[in-house]
């Protein structure tokens, strides 16, 4: 018994696009050109999502992103944006001296966890201690991603990487650092919170957070951080399926979800 798939000629003179209901639309503010990260990686939908909320704000020509060495180093490929790299942890360094040259601008960081909380964290503590206004999005998948998986400032405890083969010792190599409890300490922050994409709802949290990150920078009252918990199937060894589930039962007994620090007010 064989079974016949019908589908619709989109050319035939007798199509009626006002017939269909459109359930997605790429935004405009991501340049057509196919993605390179690894299947199942968290990198492609915090993009997305990112460029989203500024096509929403519609703020494109007013937005400028900073991405520096790691993963996020290819942002620039695909956000149809202004766009300037940074040496590797110096993102917040650079872009003070954008908002400062340039107040009324719209300007954010798009990090990864090693960059951030190894290489720069001395930038992104100075940076946040002086209220610097704009939104770090800081991409937590506990390795170092693009450099095949070494141990991140975020590596949890007993988490195998390329250089903990038998899990990360805390009593040799301490505990991770909780980036965003850190600088929420700090009276130049603003807003901080913590979510995750690895389900439909926290897809839309973390939207949302954006969305708020952004309108609470036009306030000039300090700096906003945005962590984002994602996966790294490549690096960890597992499946995109396997991989959500790892961030339900482990990465968030680390990592708790939710906002940390909101404007009061």
């Amino acid at each position: 018994m064989s079974t016949e798939i019908l589908l619709t000629d989109l050319t035939a003179p007798d199509f009626k696009e006002e017939e269909y209901e459109l359930v997605y639309k790429k935004p405009s503010t991501f340049v057509d050109v196919p993605m390179h990260y690894c299947p199942g990686c968290a990198h492609s939908l915090a993009h997305k999502l990112l460029m989203e909320v500024i096509e929403e704000m519609n703020i494109q020509e007013q937005t400028i992103g900073i991405a520096p060495v790691g993963c996020a180093v290819f942002a620039y490929d695909y956000m149809n944006i202004d766009m300037q790299e940074a040496a590797h942890g110096r993102a917040c360094a650079v872009a003070t001296g954008i908002k400062k040259l340039m107040p009324d601008k719209y300007v954010f960081t798009y990090q990864g966890d090693g960059d951030l909380a190894a290489i720069g964290i001395g930038e992104t503590i100075h940076a946040i201690n002086r209220g610097e206004n704009f939104l770090i999005v800081f991409v937590n998948n506990a390795v170092y991603g693009m450099t095949s998986g070494q141990m991140a400032p975020t590596t949890l405890p007993g988490m195998w990487s390329t250089t903990t083969p038998e899990g990360r010792n805390t009593d040799f190599y301490g505990e991770p650092i909780k980036v965003a409890e850190l600088i929420a300490a700090l009276p130049g922050a603003l807003y901080v919170t913590r979510q995750a994409v690895n389900s439909a709802n926290g897809v839309r949290r973390t939207k949302k957070a954006l969305e708020k990150a952004f309108q609470y920078q036009q306030l000039k009252k300090g700096t906003c951080l945005v962590e984002i918990i994602g996966n790294c199937p490549s690096n960890w060894k597992m499946t995109p399926v396997e991989c959500n589930r790892f961030i339900d039962e482990k990465m968030v007994m680390t990592f708790p979800l939710g906002d940390i620090k909101v404007p009061k007010g």
